[in-house]
């Protein structure tokens, strides 16, 4: 039944406004009760919109000033407006209490409102008592439909042709028949005793239509109420279309809904949905109209492929815009219950099948939807194991419909194969997968993590299914396809092991005549059937091997990828294979890249530009080439090339910004806002693209750089450099909230979190997630350093070992340095000799890479060699001067560092009772009770701008320099303790 303007399916004489319901509607917001005093007019106002959860003390009020039955009723309607119906009863007896003695037609309207309350609450109670409540006690259906019999009863005894009584009578007995315990008999009939319930209901509906002239529309909604409830649909239809038309702004109860029924009955189903959306343009939170709409569209993916796209799109509407809506409004709604109860079934998740098909038998008037609930406890049993349970409510959902088909029982349906069950759990799987899918393309995601755990479960059980040869079902690509996509971005070895069996389930369909002969080496067969497979498959095998590092086996499959493009092109002339072969070269070129095969790349990416020169990224990774291998001239030339003829690219720009911070001529400027890799990214987020990530991690770790060179002498400078961190950090946060998995910007937050806060616990956590994601030496790096700060060198040394295995880093001066840093530390907490001897390994490795500065590199050699030095004299007794020898030999050919802003001095101390133990610049010398400087360090002492020797006559000692700042420790009596410098390794921070 379409919408239309001038039909009857949206009302007519005329209006056409949204109606709104109208119940409660002459309920007040107040009422003034008179009272008996001194003045006339004095009264007691009573707020009707906020009533005590207590009606004693407005009972006692009313009783108090003998108040008339309209008081009584307007503040029991108030209640009940409320949904606090039980109040409204308490309210409505003592009413009826307090007015004993008026005439019994005076407390007429007083019981039959009371018993439409308990009308109500029929609606409302449960079907059977609660679990350990005794049946006599129990406020069941049926215990309110005998308080609601006994009131009518003594309402029609005062006046029995008082017309609200009528229209009661036949809403008791529509409910009566309802609730009746169905009979056995033939094929769609009525059992004689339901049929006289509701012909006297019928009795009932016509005699309120008679004495109200036809005006009464909810008796004549009544009426069809029970005619349909005869089977009679036509008749009904008739009677709720009388009621739209007479009455189009009846909303509550909307006979929409009605219409849509007999409709549905009728076989017009399309008929019954536009009642039905209709009733919801009304009212969107109508709970019947959305459940009802969810079983049309139920009904509808029932008569369409299961691997279809409409199936997954009526499928989806149905539960998800519908009935979940439904739900929503009312927990406790029956047949939304049911609906539900039989998703999660499907799912497994028995114990909410259990709580739902409960609500559904408690909470239903309709035997149809209780039979529906026994049905699925019964299943439920069934898959726990029960079987004698699962008999019992087998048993009673067929008592529940009377036995209505005796040809097929409830627990025959268990009997039947299990093929579908299998089918349900694929189709339940992928319609939870599409949800993520769709999600992914948002601009505004949603947290779909519930989502994807119950999407690979449920495909994950489908996957378990094809192992069990009993069950002689087939492996399914489309499953595994889904569940790679799912596992991608946190299991990428999980998606690999699905691509690699889907990839196997096509060699296997790979015809006989296209198979190279038997005798075929295994790996050139492999390679042959390889040309018959979709070459998107192979593309996704090789980036999930690039993702882990294994190379070349990448390029084997993207080179297989081009092969089945050529033979894609051979069979399907309107196949797209200009833009396969694109993408997949521009990966072979990656690859050939990650295992070092530049030319190979560089004439990959020149062949993609010869048939499409505006492909950028081709021209971006071509410019990074020849920047690697011609850093001072060429290679800026390309990048520049490249960025003035796509500035408005945002890979040309992310490659440029990378450039600036690599130029080697750069001078980094104190005032950030004048760095111009920095005003780069700026103007990339100002004027390209504000959510560009790159540019927002690079700016992050620009502030993070910035924040480290910070002075932090005073109180304020500390709250500069801190300002400068959590500036860094906003840019991560940034850059996180645009996409939650990117780890270079979380990486950058863990950093500012050890550097700002000394946070190293939180900062662990954080490296930890990362470094499975990242396969930069850096991440590795950073975790050394984090657990050097926790004293874990074992694990602190595994990490800096790991970076030192890295591409290109075996000789990394500054993972060099932080190992002999680390080893130091590790033979200074253990008191081990070796580890000293391997910390002076690092150290004159890192030296002779060429670290940066002269000063830094010999400053680690000398703390070494002091170090050493300590150890020897305090635990090797006589061997002392042989041990002091084998350390002293890498301080004794240490050069000076030329640059004055650089110079370092360190002295070596040890203590060991009253001696003292320098080292001089040309050798090693024990003195005892004084220490000796190196000449170069001599200088520094008295020519630094801030010598301490200036207003002290106690000897002060310079321990060493970093640039031109100076560390002194006073030698006062004894020394106690001498703090001896390292070079400062800063965190490396990734893009």
């Amino acid at each position: 039944m379409s919408t239309q303007r001038n039909g009857t399916s949206n009302g007519a004489n005329g209006a056409y406004a949204t109606p709104t319901s109208k119940r409660f509607s002459d309920i007040p917001s107040a009422i003034d009760v008179p009272v008996h005093g001194e003045a006339e007019d004095e009264a007691v106002e009573i707020d009707l919109e906020a009533l005590f959860d207590d009606p004693t003390e407005v009972c006692t009020l009313l009783e108090n000033e003998r108040a008339a039955r309209t008081y009584w009723m307007t503040v029991a309607l108030a209640y009940a407006k409320q949904k606090n119906i039980d109040h409204a009863i308490e309210m409505l007896v003592r009413g009826g209490n307090s007015m004993r003695d008026n005439t019994p037609r005076e407390k007429l309207s007083l019981i039959g409102c009371l018993c439409w309350m308990y009308l109500w609450k029929v609606r409302e109670a449960p079907r059977l008592p609660p679990d350990g409540v005794p049946a006599s006690e129990a406020k069941t259906k049926e215990h309110y439909l005998q308080l609601a019999t006994s009131t009518l009863n003594d309402a029609s005894r005062i006046n029995p042709a008082f017309p609200p009584l009528f229209l009661a009578r036949g809403v008791l007995q529509l409910l009566r028949a309802s609730l009746q315990i169905p009979k056995a008999t033939g094929l769609g009939k009525l059992d004689n005793e339901k049929a006289d319930l509701l012909r006297a209901a019928l009795k009932a509906f016509e005699d309120a239509i008679r004495v109200s002239q036809g005006k009464n529309m909810l008796a004549v909604m009544g009426k069809a109420r029970a005619l349909f409830s005869l089977g009679k649909f036509p008749e009904s239809l008739a009677c709720y279309q009388e009621v739209l038309s007479k009455m189009p702004d009846l909303v509550d109860p909307d006979p929409r809904i009605g219409i849509g029924a007999c409709f549905w009955q009728l076989g017009f189903k399309d008929d019954a949905r536009s009642a039905w959306e209709r009733c919801l343009e009304i009212n969107p939170d109508h709970k019947v109209g959305n459940i009802l709409l969810g079983l049309y569209y139920l009904d509808a993916s029932g008569h369409v492929p299961t691997n279809s796209p409409d199936f997954i799109r009526l499928y989806k509407k149905a539960m998800t815009e519908y009935t979940q809506k439904s739900f929503k409004l009312d927990k406790n709604m029956p047949l939304t219950c049911a609906t539900f109860a039989n998703y999660f079934l499907s799912r497994k998740q028995l114990g909410t099948v259990d709580t739902l098909a409960h609500k559904a038998i408690q909470y239903t008037d309709v035997n149809a939807i209780a039979s529906d609930g026994w049905y699925l406890l019964a299943r439920k049993e069934h898959h726990e194991g029960d079987p004698s349970k699962a008999s019992d409510y087998y048993r009673r959902a067929d008592d529940a419909r009377g036995g209505a088909d005796p040809r097929l029982p409830a627990r025959q349906v268990w009997r039947c194969p299990q093929s579908k069950h299998h089918e349900a759990l694929v189709l339940l799987g992928t319609l939870y997968a599409e949800e993520v899918f769709a999600n992914q393309d948002l601009d505004a995601k949603e947290d779909k993590s519930a989502e994807t755990k119950k999407a690979i479960g449920l495909l994950e059980s489908v996957r378990g299914a094809w192992r069990d040869s009993k069950k002689n079902l087939k492996p399914d690509a489309a499953v595994l396809l889904n569940l790679a996509r799912l596992y991608e971005a946190e299991h990428p070895d999980k998606a690999l092991q699905c691509l690699l069996q889907v990839e196997q389930l096509e060699m296997d369909l790979v015809s006989a005549a296209d198979r190279p002969p038997p005798e075929t080496d295994e790996a050139e067969t492999k390679k042959a059937l390889r040309r018959f497979l979709p070459p998107q498959l192979l593309n996704n095998i090789g980036c999930f091997y690039s993702q882990s590092e294994r190379h070349e086996q990448a390029s084997e499959l993207f080179e297989a990828a081009l092969d089945a493009c050529m033979k894609l092109g051979e069979k399907d002339e309107d196949a797209d294979v200009d833009a396969l072969v694109t993408t997949i070269s521009f990966n072979l070129g990656r690859s050939y890249e990650s295992r070092g095969m530049l030319d190979d790349a560089v004439k990959v990416y020149e062949e993609l530009l010869k048939r499409h020169d505006d492909y950028t990224d081709a021209r971006v990774r071509l410019a990074y080439i020849k920047l690697r291998k011609f850093p001072h001239k060429e290679g800026p030339e390309a990048v520049s090339k490249l960025y003035k003829e796509n500035a408005r690219d945002l890979e040309v720009r992310a490659l440029y910004g990378w450039y600036l911070g690599k130029v080697p001529s750069r001078k980094r400027s104190g005032n950030i806002n004048e760095d111009d890799e920095f005003r780069h990214y700026k103007h990339t987020l100002r004027d390209h693209d504000k959510h560009d990530r790159y540019a927002l991690v690079g700016a992050g770790n620009l502030h993070l750089l910035t924040a480290r060179e910070m002075r932090r002498d005073s109180d304020s400078d500390k709250a500069k450099r801190s300002a400068m961190y959590t500036k860094a950090v906003e840019f991560f946060e940034k850059a996180l909230s645009l996409d939650p998995l990117n780890a270079y910007a979380a990486q950058g937050i863990a950093i500012a979190l050890v550097e700002d806060r000394k946070d190293y616990k939180t900062a662990l956590g954080i490296f930890v997630k990362i470094r499975d994601t990242v396969k930069d030496a850096h991440v590795f790096v950073n975790l050394g350093h984090i657990y050097a700060e926790l004293r874990q060198y074992s694990k602190a040394l595994e990490n800096y070992e790991t970076a030192l295995s890295k591409e290109g880093k075996s000789n990394d001066p500054v993972i060099l340095a932080c190992l002999g840093r680390t080893w130091l530390n590790k033979g200074r907490s253990e008191k081990n000799l070796d580890a000293y001897n391997q910390a002076l390994s690092y150290a004159k490795k890192a030296s002779s890479r060429g670290c940066a500065g002269a000063g830094a590199l010999q400053q680690p050699r000398r703390y070494i060699a002091c170090e050493g030095l300590d150890f020897g004299h305090k635990d090797e007794g006589p061997s002392l001067l042989d041990g002091r020898g084998r350390v002293a030999a890498a301080v004794c050919d240490c050069v000076p560092p030329p640059d004055v802003d650089e110079r370092l001095g360190l002295v070596a101390l040890a203590r060991e009772t009253d001696f003292l133990y320098g080292l001089r610049a040309d050798g090693l010398a024990p003195v005892e009770g004084h220490v000796f400087l190196p000449a170069w360090a001599e200088e520094n002492l008295a020519a630094g701008p801030h010598s301490p020797h200036k207003g002290t006559s106690r000897p002060v000692v310079c321990v060493g320099a970093i640039g031109m700042e100076l560390r002194w420790a006073r030698l006062d009596g004894e020394i106690d303790e001498v703090v001896a410098l390292w070079p400062g390794v800063g965190w490396l921070p990734g893009r």
